[in-house]
């Protein structure tokens, strides 16, 4: 399966500081999955229009079942990551969302600050992710069997 793992970053867009969640989205979720993936990255800044024509570029191609987002999920300014998924979507599934708050609150109380989301375009399942490699690991690997099912339904399962 093909992955389209997407990082939002201002800083890390222009080279200021390395790229640390991509690869982790990459470790965590291929050690989870279980069977061969390969993933198509993409380093993006924080510019929702941007992040937006992205995710439609990659659905629009049909090679990527999935698209996995880190970062821009805050309150800040900048984090528009949620907008620009919404604008994408077809159908929202909030409730990854709901589950990543619900894993992280009890570690880290600021987790409820996450806008994090889910949804469905076309045939493709995407999901937000906290932009911390360290709630990338928390978070991901309970969500594979949600990720699973919503993938044999976009399938014709």
């Amino acid at each position: 399966m093909k992955v389209s793992r997407i990082t939002l970053s201002d800083r890390a867009s222009t080279g200021i500081y390395a790229d640390l969640s991509g690869p982790e989205i990459e470790r965590v979720f291929s050690e989870a999955w279980g069977s061969p993936l390969e993933f198509e990255a993409h380093l993006l800044p924080d510019d929702r229009h941007t992040i937006a024509a992205t995710m439609i570029a990659v659905c629009e191609k049909g090679e990527c079942p999935l698209i996995i987002t880190t970062g821009g999920t805050g309150p800040s300014a900048r984090d528009v990551t949620p907008e620009a998924t919404l604008d994408v979507l077809q159908k929202e599934l909030p409730g990854f969302g709901e589950a990543m708050r619900m894993i992280s609150f009890p570690k880290v109380p600021t987790a409820i600050l996450s806008r994090a989301t889910a949804g469905v375009r076309g045939q493709t399942l995407i999901v937000n992710l906290p932009g911390n490699p360290k709630a990338i690991g928390e978070c991901l690997p309970p969500l594979i069997p949600a990720i699973r099912e919503a993938l044999k339904h976009l399938a014709g399962g």
